[in-house]
């Protein structure tokens, strides 16, 4: 089985949920056996998804949640004539429908847990400095129109200005807004589409006009610069 490496973590998670079919878990298992990486993605996924198994003991139902159940739905008209033998098969079906339904609830449960464990990585990080050369903050770019910006110096900003975040994606396009800064804290922004990020693409901080730049490109005094890197 052939698979990009950045993909281990997303087939290590999918394998332990059962999310593959038999012939894709068959060429996992098969993979395992010469590739370390997977087989410890494996296991930390195992261990990360562990409290599904452990988190809940099993509980036996009564029969009188039964009969509850049967009791909140419409009543069914009765035959003339009473049937001659004594027949427990609507009992089943509805006992098979409410399992069925609990089954459900199980999985979107399951699902929900998984898409927010999930880790998405950074296609691009770049790591901004002013003009000493001090790192002011770094800027993680998923190339999902969303940005998350990471302060970690303390800018004095006015109450009529505010912080602006800017890439440039090429030379052609000209330096788009990524978002401003509420304040002065870190914060995951969501941007504009635009061409999947690059390594050397330049992100800024800019201090702009409450609102932001009103011209669309940066005017003020930059914060901080840098150029992205690919994450190895």
């Amino acid at each position: 089985m052939t698979y990009d490496r950045k993909d281990v973590p997303y087939l290590a998670d999918e394998y332990v949920l059962g999310l593959l079919d038999a012939v894709e878990a068959e060429e996992i298992e098969d993979s395992m056996k010469r590739d370390p990486e997977l087989q410890a993605a494996i296991a930390a996924s195992r261990d990360r998804f562990l409290p599904l198994d452990t988190g809940l003991s099993p509980q036996s139902v009564s029969e009188d949640v039964w009969q509850r159940i049967e009791s909140a739905l419409p009543q069914q008209e009765k035959p003339a004539t009473p049937l001659p033998v004594a027949n427990d098969n609507g009992v089943r079906r509805w006992k098979f429908a409410a399992l069925t339904s609990l089954a459900a609830s199980l999985i979107l449960a399951v699902g929900l847990i998984y898409s927010l464990t999930r880790t998405v990585e950074p296609l691009v990080i770049a790591v901004l400095v002013n003009d000493a050369g001090e790192v002011q903050a770094v800027v993680e770019d998923f190339g999902n129109d969303e940005a998350s910006v990471r302060l970690l110096a303390d800018f004095a900003v006015p109450r009529d200005k505010t912080i602006q975040v800017w890439t440039l994606p090429s030379q052609d396009v000209g330096p788009v807004s990524l978002g401003l800064l509420e304040g002065v804290r870190s914060a995951r922004l969501q941007g504009p589409a635009l061409p999947r990020p690059r390594a050397d693409q330049l992100y800024e901080l800019t201090l702009e006009q409450a609102g932001g730049s009103p011209t669309g490109r940066p005017t003020g005094p930059i914060l901080a610069k840098g150029f992205a890197r690919m994450p190895r």
